[in-house]
């Protein structure tokens, strides 16, 4: 089993700069592909970005590609999303989730998820 705790989210203005950080365990930390997601209130959980296992390939969808971004240090056991010049459309839960097989961009993937972090972006 695999448990992943995350947090770091909070209330910033339009424009600022938070740091979501997701803690895992149970399994080894650098097997496992780990990814980000959102779901804002009304809408369907949306991919957000995901890294390897080595760190050295990540992706982005397109809404939050130049603002955000996703590192992991494996020592650890640790998974970061950096985000930067935050808009109120961002305003959602955020959950980060890790994956052992599958395609990186589909939330099915993805088998452990933490419990969610609030990310409130106001005008």
């Amino acid at each position: 089993q695999v448990q992943l705790v995350d947090s770091g989210g909070g209330l910033v203005q339009a424009g600022g700069s938070l740091r979501l950080s997701c803690v895992a365990s149970g399994r080894t930390f650098s097997d496992a592909t780990m990814g980000w997601f959102r779901q804002a209130p009304g809408k369907e959980r949306e991919f957000v970005a995901a890294i390897t296992r080595s760190g050295v390939r990540t992706y982005y969808a397109d809404s939050v590609k130049g603002r955000f971004t996703i590192s992991r240090d494996n020592a650890k056991n640790t998974v970061y999303l950096q985000m930067n010049s935050l808009k109120p459309e961002d305003t959602a839960v955020y959950y980060c989730a890790s994956s052992f097989a599958g395609p990186i961009f589909q939330g099915l993937s993805y088998k452990y998820w933490g419990q969610g972090t609030q990310v409130t972006v106001s005008s």
